[in-house]
Order: structure tokens, then C-alpha cells, then sequence
């Protein structure tokens, strides 16, 4: 469990449970819909949230109060990889540090488990959101294949906390 308090309300950071495999969908496909499509993969991934966690990924959500106001998964790709993926902060919280707050759990899940791959595909019209993963130790990297999503313009690795700037 996670305190956040960079936001003006206290945040806290949940893992995964199944009670808000609901809400883990709901935040995604606002976010997808406000931006792009859900595409056929996000939905797939949407509807079965356990999967990430049965494959050995995790899932975070930011609480406040009752409400689940955000998300964030790793999803695991390889015995050593995984994707940081399905991040959403509800429309009303965005601006408050509640995606910085989820971003430094995921990382912190990534470190604990002795993983060496991290990488993340985004687009390049979300510069808030770039900036952030930047800010967080993410760099601009040249994609080692074609992406799954169609959005996806924007491709990332993981260089660690030594990188943070």
C-alpha cells in the first residue's frame, strides 16, 4: 500500500483485486475513447484483466476515498520483460501527480522482481504523458518490430531510476 500525497487529496495505491476488474476497463476505455478507439487488443485485455496477473504481470489502481480513479499494468512479456500498458487517471484527477504516483509504484513492482526489459508504446500527440515517462527514466527508442496497436507511434524503453532527469 502507497500513499500518495503529491496530489491535493491523499491517493492511495492498490494492487489488483478482482472487484475492480470493472473499473480497470471503465478507466481504459474513457481514456481510449477520449483519444483514439478501442482497438480489438484492448479490448481483449480490457475484458480480462486476471489474465495479466494469471501470466505474472501486475495491475495498480489509484483509490480515493471509495473511487477508483486510475490504473496502471505491467504486463509481462518475456521471463526477464514486460510492457508498462492500460495507464488511465479519470478525467477529473488528471494534473494532480496521481499518474506519477502509479508510475512510481509500477516501477518500484519492476525493480522488486528482477526484470530487465521495460518498454512502453504510446503516441506521440500525448506530450503530457511523454514528458512523464520521460521524467520517470524512459527514452525514445527505434520499435524492435511492428506495434499491436494501431495508435502506437511512440515506442520507449525502460533505462532505470539512474536515468531519471
Amino acid at each position: 500500500m502507497f500513499r500518495h500525497r503529491e496530489a491535493a487529496i491523499d491517493i492511495e495505491i492498490i494492487p489488483y483485486a478482482p472487484r475492480y476488474a470493472q473499473d480497470f476497463k471503465r478507466l481504459n476505455v474513457e481514456w481510449l475513447c477520449r483519444y483514439f478507439k478501442v482497438e480489438p487488443i484492448d479490448e481483449e485485455t480490457l475484458s480480462h484483466p486476471q489474465r495479466i496477473i494469471d501470466d505474472g504481470g501486475f495491475i495498480f489502481f489509484a483509490r480515493a476515498a471509495d473511487q477508483i480513479i486510475g490504473t496502471c499494468a505491467l504486463i509481462r512479456k518475456s521471463p526477464t520483460g514486460f510492457e508498462l500498458s492500460k495507464m488511465a487517471v479519470t478525467e477529473s484527477y488528471q494534473g494532480q501527480g496521481i499518474g506519477r504516483g502509479l508510475l512510481s509504484v509500477v516501477l518500484d513492482a519492476f525493480d522488486a522482481h528482477s526484470a530487465t526489459d521495460l518498454f512502453l508504446e504510446s503516441n506521440a500527440a500525448l506530450t503530457a504523458a511523454l514528458q512523464l515517462y520521460e521524467s520517470l527514466g524512459f527514452e525514445h527508442s527505434p520499435r524492435p518490430g511492428s506495434s499491436t496497436y494501431e495508435r502506437a507511434d511512440v515506442y520507449m524503453v525502460y533505462r532505470g531510476r539512474g536515468a531519471i532527469r
